[in-house]
C-alpha cells in the first residue's frame, strides 16, 4: 500500500526509494535540495562532490563540487534574466559562493569587514543565502556572530545588521533567509532558530514582526504558490498560508529529537512518512515536496502531490 503524509487540502505519497545513487558517491550531511526549471533536483551533501543532480524520477545525472566537501551548507537557486544560478555557503572556509549550474565559480564572499565583529577568535560562519528582486544579496552568519550582511549583485557590502541576542532585530543563529515576494512589498524572512522564530524584516533590514506560533527551529525557506514550506529541525515540515497561518505539518514526529543520539539515530528507527531532523525544503512545478535532512546517513525524500 501507498504510505502518505499530511492531510485536508494537501496530501502526499511517499515515493519510495527515488533517489538513485551511483556506487560511487553516498550522501553524507544532506543540507540543502533545490529543484531548477525542468524539476531536475540538486542535492547539497558534506561528502564529495557535494552538489548532485538527479532528475524528477531521481535517476543520477551529474556531480561535482569536491570543494565544498564538509562545509556544505546553505543552498539557493535564483533565476536571473532567465538564467538559473546557485548560491552556496561553505561553513568550513567561511564562504558564500555564487556559481553556474554546472559549477564554475562566479562571485565569492568571505569574512566582511567589520574588525568590530570579526576577529581571530571571532568567526564568519555563513549559512544561507537570498537574492532580492533587484539583486542584492543577503548572507547569514547564523553559526558565527549572529549577523546578516547585504550586498549589492558585485559583492559590494551594503550593511549589516543583527548581533546577538532576543529582542527586536538581535538573533540567535539566523540559520536561513529568504525574500518573500507573496505580498506588496518585499520582505526579508530569517529563521532565527535559537529563538524558536521567524523575524521579519524591510531589505533594509528594519524589523517588522515576530512570527512565533506553530514552529521550534525553523532551518529556511521555500515559496510556492501563496505558501511557505519550512523544515523545522524538531522533526516535521510545516506549510503556512499567505498570511503565515499554519496549514498543516507533514511527517510530524515529535519523539526523535528527544532521543539519545539524534540526528544519526538507529537506521531501523527511520520511518518513511516521518522526518527525524529536516534541514532542507524544495517544491517542484507540480507541487511535490523535496526534502534533505540533516543526518549522517544523507537522507532525501519526495512526497508526491495527491491534493
Amino acid at each position: 500500500m501507498a504510505v502518505t503524509v499530511g492531510g485536508g487540502t494537501h496530501v502526499y505519497e511517499v515515493a519510495e526509494g527515488w533517489a538513485k545513487l551511483p556506487e560511487s558517491i553516498q550522501f553524507g550531511y544532506t543540507h540543502g535540495i533545490v529543484t531548477d526549471s525542468k524539476d531536475n533536483i540538486y542535492i547539497f551533501h558534506t561528502n564529495a562532490p557535494a552538489v548532485v543532480k538527479l532528475d524528477k524520477d531521481g535517476n543520477y545525472l551529474s556531480s561535482w563540487g569536491e570543494e565544498f566537501a564538509g562545509g556544505a551548507h546553505g543552498f539557493l537557486l535564483h533565476a536571473e534574466g532567465g538564467t538559473e544560478y546557485l548560491y552556496l555557503t561553505d561553513v568550513n572556509r567561511g564562504l558564500m559562493v555564487k556559481t553556474t549550474m554546472e559549477g564554475e565559480p562566479l562571485l565569492t564572499l568571505g569574512t566582511p569587514d567589520l574588525p568590530g565583529v570579526y576577529d581571530a577568535d571571532h568567526k564568519f560562519v555563513p549559512t544561507d543565502v537570498a537574492v532580492a528582486p533587484n539583486g542584492d544579496i543577503y548572507v547569514t552568519d547564523g553559526y558565527g556572530q549572529n549577523w546578516i550582511h547585504q550586498y549589492n549583485a558585485q559583492g559590494e557590502r551594503i550593511r549589516s545588521w543583527g548581533g546577538t541576542g532576543s529582542e527586536a532585530g538581535k538573533l540567535s543563529c539566523p540559520h536561513g533567509i529568504s525574500i518573500d515576494l507573496r505580498h506588496d512589498e518585499p520582505e526579508v524572512y530569517v529563521a532565527d532558530r535559537s529563538n524558536n522564530r521567524i523575524q521579519v524584516f524591510t531589505l533594509e533590514g528594519e524589523h517588522k514582526r515576530f512570527v512565533d506560533e506553530n514552529m521550534d527551529m525553523p532551518c529556511s525557506f521555500y515559496y510556492y504558490n501563496d505558501e511557505v514550506y519550512f523544515p523545522d529541525l524538531h522533526s516535521r515540515i510545516s506549510i503556512f498560508d499567505r498570511n503565515d497561518k499554519l496549514i498543516t505539518h507533514l511527517g510530524e514526529d515529535q519523539q526523535a529529537y528527544k532521543l539519545q543520539g539524534w540526528p544519526n539515530l538507529p537506521l531501523d528507527y527511520f520511518r518513511d512518512n516521518r522526518f527525524s531532523s529536516p534541514h532542507g525544503v524544495c517544491v517542484d512545478s507540480q507541487g511535490n515536496v523535496l526534502i534533505a535532512e540533516w543526518t549522517q546517513y544523507g537522507r532525501v525524500t519526495k512526497l508526491i502531490r495527491k491534493r
